[in-house]
């Protein structure tokens, strides 16, 4: 009876499985083509870590704006420094004047005058009570500050390019994971119909394996959508048109980590927030001055020299003419003016050193995540290593115990799945011990600089 009802359905079971395996493979090879060119079209830019790198940082969008802060504030620092210099303007005049009541001396005056001239004035502060000095050198403080904007700029588009060619590298692994499935669940079809046709395999063992081959494609599809989706996001950051692909592995040396106390200190002088919160802290004292010497003395000196023409009447006269002199201001009183904006300057101090407290606080739980990031991450690494090499084997006797008929089809389907977990966990371990590294040396504040940790 057995016998019998293996050998039944040969035929019409085995054209089944036969029409579901060639579209799948077809569609299996152009998923294979996707991966490895990131699109179909032929000719992308290949591109490894370092190349990404470099093109980011002409390229991205968020570094571009820094350097463009750095223009602004090289303006600003100009305008500044304008109030220590001279100024120069140069004065036009041309104008007649008709008064009617000159009439009352009798004609002595003349009831209308013409006046023409040209001259250049000359205004030069000379103390101010030290505020051009003090403009000066917050303007000066401000290239201190758009370098510190720059540097964070670029470390934080180090660690979102580092983090997408990561994130390829991973999606690489689970399609290479997926298609390696979907390649041994056809195997297992290919066996189970070979079974059938030799009447030791029952219409069960087809079926199951066309379902397992059927359930397998979704996941090559996932992981080929995936990185066609990473690859996009690393473009986006390269600010690139063209289309693009990487190359690279995520197995790399498990160095040792700085301690959290290390990690600490150097934040503390490294971290391009702190040195910009630091920078703007010294202007903020140098605008404090600025405010305090509104309501001070001035001194200036002024002069003019030009060349002038007027006509009353019958009578006219024309020469050069200059001045020189010397100009004091003392707005002793402003209606308590000067004291508001001091107030408004001072707390506007205050505040940023309130910011700067609260950053170092913050150093300290960002920094305790990273450390402690880094550790996981290489502790599962070291646990997963071993784990897939013993998960094959597993595999491969699982597989020959179904071919001599010791094993279940149930144990082969659990070691498969074994395995493909342990690949996918020790892909994801190696990713993340990358992302942490790199994050690691960008909450430090040297990430891609000279100096960081190893």
């Amino acid at each position: 009876m057995i016998s019998k009802q293996k050998a039944l359905p040969v035929t019409a079971s085995k054209r089944p499985g036969e029409r579901r395996l060639l579209p799948f493979l077809c569609i299996a090879l152009i998923l294979c083509l996707v991966s490895a060119t990131g699109v179909v079209a032929a000719g992308p830019r290949v591109l490894t870590l370092d190349d990404a790198l470099a093109i980011a940082d002409g390229r991205n969008r968020e570094i571009l704006k820094a350097k463009e802060f750095y223009n602004v504030v090289e303006g600003r620092y100009v305008e500044e420094r304008s109030a220590a210099l001279p100024q120069l303007t140069l004065n036009g005049q041309l104008s007649r004047q008709d008064d009617q009541s000159q009439k009352a001396y009798g004609g002595f005056f003349p009831t209308q005058q013409d006046i023409r001239g040209a001259e250049v004035d000359l205004s030069q502060a000379l103390f101010t009570w030290g505020k051009v000095g003090a403009a000066i050198r917050a303007a000066e403080k401000g290239f201190q500050t758009a370098d510190e904007r720059l540097r964070t700029a670029r470390q934080e588009t180090r660690r979102d390019v580092s983090v997408a060619y990561y994130n390829i590298l991973l999606a690489r692994e689970r399609h290479a994971i997926a298609s390696q499935d979907l390649a041994q669940k056809v195997r297992h079809q290919d066996e189970a119909q070979r079974k059938h046709a030799a009447g030791v395999a029952t219409d069960y063992d087809v079926l199951a394996a066309g379902v397992a081959l059927d359930n397998a494609m979704p996941d090559v599809i996932r992981a080929g959508n995936d990185i066609r989706s990473t690859l996009d996001r690393l473009r986006y950051l390269l600010a690139l048109d063209e289309e693009i692909d990487v190359q690279g592995t995520l197995e790399t040396p498990l160095t040792s980590s700085p301690s959290y106390e290390q990690a600490v200190a150097v934040a503390r002088e490294r971290r391009p927030e702190l040195q910009e919160l630091r920078r703007r802290l010294e202007i903020a004292g140098e605008l404090v001055k600025i405010a305090n010497a509104d309501d001070k003395p001035r001194l200036d000196l002024k002069g003019g020299y030009g060349w002038r023409q007027l006509e009353a009447g019958d009578a006219r006269g024309d020469g050069q003419f200059w001045s020189v002199g010397l100009h004091l201001s003392f707005p002793f009183f402003d209606g308590l003016k000067t004291r508001g904006k001091v107030v408004q300057a001072e707390s506007e101090r205050r505040s940023l050193q309130i910011d700067e407290a609260k950053l170092l606080d913050s150093f300290s739980l960002e920094i305790r995540n990273a450390v402690n990031a880094v550790r996981e991450a290489e502790e599962i690494v070291k646990a997963l290593s071993g784990t897939v090499v013993q998960a094959e084997r597993l595999l491969v006797m699982a597989e020959k115990g179904y071919e001599l008929g010791v094993k279940i089809r149930l144990e082969v389907d659990d070691a498969e799945f074994n395995l493909r977990q342990a690949r996918g966990n020790l892909a994801r371990a190696r990713r993340d011990y990358l992302v942490a590294r790199v994050n690691l040396e960008r909450v430090m504040g040297v990430l891609g600089e000279e100096g960081r940790s190893n």
